[in-house]
């Protein structure tokens, strides 16, 4: 295949673009943030990113490069079809589910990251542990679409697939490191925009291409190949079902959502943000599954691609930018390639800035430099955005099971990180001693149940297992979900079982080494936010207190808006006037 000049220049002109949008972002927002909260000002945005805005950057974090070439690729595969392109249902409902339930609770508690919560209830130790999993999976999965952008920009326009993956991750590092939330909220914009109009573009003329047959025809019977309408055999039900409670359930745990959540004006702006991201996901899903649609109705023998097929040529994940180069005009499939790289880029951006916020604030300033200055957390985020960002790029081009990783980790955040959430939010009494035991189930029944992306073999076969044509052991049971069942349960019952030991005298509290329940409502344990409601303090005493983020452990939970509220109200008005 030729060295495309046309592509290249295409790609340049896009990148440029891109980097000039944030850079323009960063500079426009350079002094948002007050002296002392910068570094929340580069998290969250300043906690003033409109609906516009918003929607925008929360639907481009889901619609990535995984989610574009993952769709178009489940329709493509026979056997599979659009019965198991679960991506664009399962996220969109598990955005639903985070607005009607989770956005409001964590927006109007005012965090900055998603651990904050966990850290505020479980302590500085258990938040050094979910960090793990939450880490691994957006580490992850910004390596596997740096891999995937790689290998979409080489099969178009025929240029080194490390060349491409290194120069898209510094172009993304790049204008994440000068403008953080307020750079990739604004390029989000451009992007989704290259995305919906450059796949949008191509469908007609791929559809119009002569080896094409109607796609009406070829979802109700086979012509090519199996039907791309696809189906689910009884025998695999359960396994569907698992990774549909892994997308919606899985998919709301994530940093990169709750810095979209955290970062808007109000709880209600929050929840609203969740819904138009899930309308979002399903109209970006919609040309990716008529390329894989196309896919399936080509005859490949009367195409410049030739035989075998994709499929054959074990190429049937790059489906969507094969369609793109053979199927429509030059031009065309080069603005499709700008929209491909624009989901990339997209999604990589969120991950490494969610992971640099975490990082920073959870791991650094909470664990190890309480009293760190505002000034030294924004380095510390620097410079993790850019380890992170190399990091990511050095694993898309040395590791052969980036995907493998990816879905171990995403598993992860399912099967602990879920569970984790729902006890911290909703689940009254829980301490750190369930945590951390349903930490521990959850993770050793997730590893011993095996993954065949990584050929771990399984210790626990459950009913239904079956092994491949390459020797692998295929798990049908959801043993997913039940170890998200199970982390869940036992956290609660192990929570409650320790509360009662301590409270009754059972256990002496010399025992209690964690301070989860004897010494959970002492003062250093206690938020301000809970101090307000305490009817033994003076609300006035309270009131000159400047709630900076990087003083001690507790103001670090300070809801601001909390004492907004009491420096306006009657009561504190009728005290100082006495």
């Amino acid at each position: 295949m030729a060295f495309h000049v046309e592509g290249l220049v295409a790609i340049v002109v896009f990148y440029l673009a891109i980097l000039a949008v944030g850079i323009w972002a960063a500079w426009k927002t350079k002094n948002t943030g007050s002296e002392g909260d910068r570094s929340e000002a580069i998290i969250v945005g300043g906690r003033d990113i409109g609906l516009l805005v918003g929607g925008f950057t929360m639907t481009a974090t889901w619609v990535g490069g995984g989610y574009i070439n993952g769709t178009a690729e489940a329709v493509y595969v026979p056997g599979y079809g659009l019965a198991w392109a679960q991506a664009p249902i399962g996220y969109s409902l598990s955005l639903i589910l985070g607005g009607l339930f989770f956005a409001k609770p964590m927006r109007s508690k005012g965090y900055v990251t998603m651990l904050d919560p966990f850290q505020q209830l479980y302590g500085k130790r258990m938040g050094g542990l979910l960090f793990i999993p939450a880490l691994m999976g957006e580490m992850f999965w910004a390596a596997a679409i740096f891999s995937a952008l790689g290998a979409t920009i080489s099969v178009i326009i025929d240029i080194n697939v490390n060349i491409s993956v290194i120069i898209s991750a510094l172009i993304a590092t790049m204008y994440t490191l000068v403008g953080g939330l307020y750079s990739v909220a604004y390029t989000d914009v451009v992007q989704l925009f290259c995305i919906f109009l450059g796949l949008w573009i191509s469908v007609p003329f791929a559809m119009s291409h002569p080896a094409v047959t109607d796609i009406g025809i070829t979802a109700v019977r086979p012509v090519y190949q199996a039907r791309w309408l696809g189906s689910i055999n009884s025998l695999d039900i359960y396994t569907w079902l698992d990774n549909f409670f892994l997308l919606t359930l899985g998919g709301i745990p994530w940093q990169a959502y709750f810095q979209r959540v955290l970062s808007s004006s109000s709880a209600t702006y929050a929840q609203v943000l969740s819904f138009l991201a899930a309308f979002g996901c399903i109209v970006m899903a919609i040309p990716a599954v008529l390329i894989g649609a196309i896919g399936a109705s080509t005859a490949w023998n009367q195409t410049d691609y030739g035989v075998p097929d994709p499929k054959s040529k074990k190429e049937a994940d790059m489906i969507l930018p094969i369609v793109l180069q053979y199927l429509c005009p030059v031009y065309i499939s080069f603005f499709g390639l700008g929209a491909v790289s624009a989901a990339v880029m997209s999604s990589a951006d969120s991950s490494i800035l969610s992971a640099s916020s975490m990082f920073a604030r959870n791991i650094y300033q909470l664990s190890f430099r309480q009293n760190a200055s505002d000034r030294e957390i924004v380095w510390v985020m620097r410079i993790t955005v850019l380890l992170f960002g190399a990091s990511a790029t050095a694993m898309a081009l040395l590791a052969s099971s980036v995907y493998g990783l990816w879905y171990l980790s995403s598993d992860l955040v399912y099967i602990i990180i879920f569970p984790q959430l729902l006890c911290v939010l909703f689940i009254k009494g829980t301490n750190t001693y369930g945590a951390i035991a349903g930490y521990l189930f959850g993770l050793v029944l997730r590893i011993t149940g095996g993954e065949p992306y990584l050929y771990l073999q399984p210790l626990i076969f459950y009913p239904g297992w079956y092994q491949d044509d390459n020797n692998l052991y295929i798990q049908r049971f959801p043993f997913k979900t039940l170890a998200m069942l199970t982390s869940f349960f036992t956290n609660v019952i192990v929570s409650y079982l320790a509360k009662y030991l301590f409270e009754s005298g059972t256990l002496p509290p010399k025992l209690d080494f964690l301070d989860a329940v004897v010494a959970r409502y002492s003062r250093e344990h206690m938020d301000k936010a809970t101090l307000v409601k305490s009817d033994n303090i003076v609300l006035n005493e309270l009131a000159p207190v400047n709630p900076r983020h990087s003083l001690t452990l507790s103001s670090t939970f300070t809801n601001k808006e909390a004492f907004n509220y009491v420096d306006s109200s009657p009561e504190l008005s009728n005290t100082e006037d006495n």
